[in-house]
């Protein structure tokens, strides 16, 4: 049963709160909070990505900088930045945009969504874009088929599903289908904490490592402008994290803390403030800026009358 973690309040009264589960490790991997469901599988969505490119890596998958390693991890907002670090993965193997089988859609980001108005959707634009492309280079590589690379018995699928089966500890069961057609591996919030805090600490140039080191040094490219792990690694730099759709959030510290969580109702304002109660809970060096984005205005006008935060006494 999921509980009550962050609470939204405005001029003064509880105006809602945001259920979920959330489970915090310490660095031998012992649970030092669990709230919620935190053994039952839920989809983690693109929190699955930094999992995929490890998979990628190990298939022969050979990105010419950590940029484009990130970009294979990214929910990318589809600025400019974004796009040319796909752009360039395509071209250099010999793709053009039709070439994704991800859905055509706009850039998340307001000033590039506009911009993207006046000549429609594009796959390109799509957030998991990077991993498309990133994943028609190692079928490449491997002389695999390099349409219907979605199908759930494409060999690269076949090969992502094992690495995250074993990344997890998660017993193999039925899969999903995700938002950009891939198929999704259903795992428990500990699970998925225990899959970051190895990667965190996996050895150096391993590709758990690599993908890892990667994501901290372009959060930006993960994300994009004000986005939830942008902010969050920008104050927390030895962080490593990955957002997913619907409220799913973990990351790893590189001594092995770690967390997980699941937002029941998807809501994305609840991000933020229930990740850096976490990190606080986990013991980082606490900033103003921790503190700033710990307590996010709720805007009355151009006013601040209120604040959503983590339920006060939740991580204690």
């Amino acid at each position: 049963m999921s509980v009550e973690l962050v609470e939204v309040v405005r001029s003064g009264f509880r105006e809602c709160v945001h259920r979920g589960s959330l489970v915090i490790l310490d660095p031998d991997g012992t649970p030092t909070r669990e709230l919620g469901e935190v053994h039952s599988p839920i989809f983690p969505r693109s929190t699955n990505k930094p999992m995929q490119a490890i998979a990628l890596l190990r298939n022969g998958f050979d990105p010419v900088d950590d940029a484009e390693l990130a970009i294979a991890t990214a929910s990318h907002f589809g600025e400019p930045d974004h796009v040319g670090l796909v752009r360039r993965l395509l071209d250099r193997y010999g793709f053009d945009d039709q070439a994704l089988e991800c859905p055509p859609d706009y850039p998340f980001e307001e000033r590039a969504r506009a911009a993207a108005l006046a000549h429609g959707p594009r796959r390109i634009y799509m957030n998991c874009s990077g991993k498309h492309a990133a994943m028609l280079a190692t079928c490449v590589v491997n002389g695999w088929p390099t349409t219907g690379y979605l199908d759930v018995n494409h060999p690269l699928q076949r090969s992502v599903v094992a690495t995250v089966i074993e990344l997890t500890g998660e017993p193999e069961t039925d899969l999903g289908i995700d938002g950009c057609g891939l198929p999704i591996i259903p795992v428990s919030l500990t699970n998925l904490a225990r899959a970051f805090a190895g990667m965190a600490t996996a050895a150096p140039d391993s590709p758990q490592r690599r993908v890892a080191e990667a994501i901290r040094a372009y959060p930006r490219v993960i994300s994009g402008t004000n986005g939830p792990d942008l902010l969050t690694m920008r104050a927390t730099p030895d962080l490593f994290c990955k957002i997913g759709a619907d409220g799913v959030h973990a990351g790893a510290l590189p001594d092995g803390r770690a967390f997980a969580y699941k937002i029941d109702d998807g809501h994305d304002r609840a991000r933020i403030p229930l990740t850096l109660a976490i990190l606080h809970r986990m013991g980082i060096d606490w900033t103003d800026t921790h503190a700033e984005l710990a307590a996010m205005p709720v805007l009355g006008g151009d006013a601040r009358v209120g604040v959503i935060r983590a339920v006060p006494g939740i991580l204690d």
